[in-house]
């Protein structure tokens, strides 16, 4: 019978860490501390054993020993078991190969974004320019920090982010140039919307009065 997988980032990250040496569940949540891995992976450190125990009910880790350092409380060392590795390698391949919806909170804003006001957006994407610029310098000042030769391997990662943070930076940047310079498309139906509101005009009087001062919305509005 085929393995159930676990969706939960932390169960793949354990099971990455057991692929390199067995560890008992307060040396993996320390060496992922120590390697920074809350800065790309969504951990919660609060859940590791109870996701150290659903692996090992699915058979994907297995408990190797007891160990018990000077007064400490005995700990339970795990290994990656032979369907472990299996499900760690499919999981981990799939995820290099195949893109999938990432579903981020700026994402979620953009679609959203005509609930305020054109004019009050502009300040809230100028501060986060600003502030994508910030981390963009400070990403640069730690890559020249390392030294010359230093393994890309350890910092792919955020080379990633420095690649998307560009990506966004630059589509901000349009958008700004856009909304200031007025030549947003559709621009002045997101005005006259909030100025029908401001006026006191009901969901239903908006609409009637936008598709009449806007016909294009028309087709929009009248569905499929």
């Amino acid at each position: 019978m085929a393995v159930r997988r676990p969706t939960n980032a932390l169960a793949l990250a354990v099971l990455s860490l057991l692929a390199e040496r067995p560890m008992h569940p307060y040396e993996m949540s320390s060496t992922l501390r120590e390697r920074h891995k809350e800065e790309s992976i969504r951990l919660n450190y609060g859940s590791l054993y109870s996701v150290v125990e659903s692996l090992e009910k699915k058979g994907l880790i297995a408990a190797r020993e007891t160990v018990r350092e000077g007064r400490r409380p005995e700990r339970t060392v795990y290994e990656i078991t032979s369907d472990g590795e299996i499900v760690m390698t499919d999981w981990l391949s799939e995820l290099l190969s195949e893109p999938t919806p990432q579903f981020t909170d700026f994402e979620a804003a953009l679609s959203l974004i005509a609930t305020l006001p054109p004019d009050d957006v502009v300040p809230l994407l100028e501060r986060r320019l600003s502030e994508l610029t910030l981390q963009s310098r400070a990403y640069d000042a730690i890559r020249q920090a390392l030294p010359d030769g230093f393994p890309r391997l350890f910092v792919l990662e955020s080379d990633y982010q420095e690649a998307v943070r560009a990506a966004e930076r630059e589509f901000v940047a349009a958008l700004l140039a856009d909304l200031r310079t007025e030549t947003f498309e559709g621009i002045s139906i997101w005005r006259r919307m909030h100025e029908l509101r401001a006026e006191g005009a009901d969901p239903q009087e908006a609409e009637r009065r936008l598709v009449e001062e806007f016909p294009e919305l028309g087709v929009l509005m009248s569905g499929p």
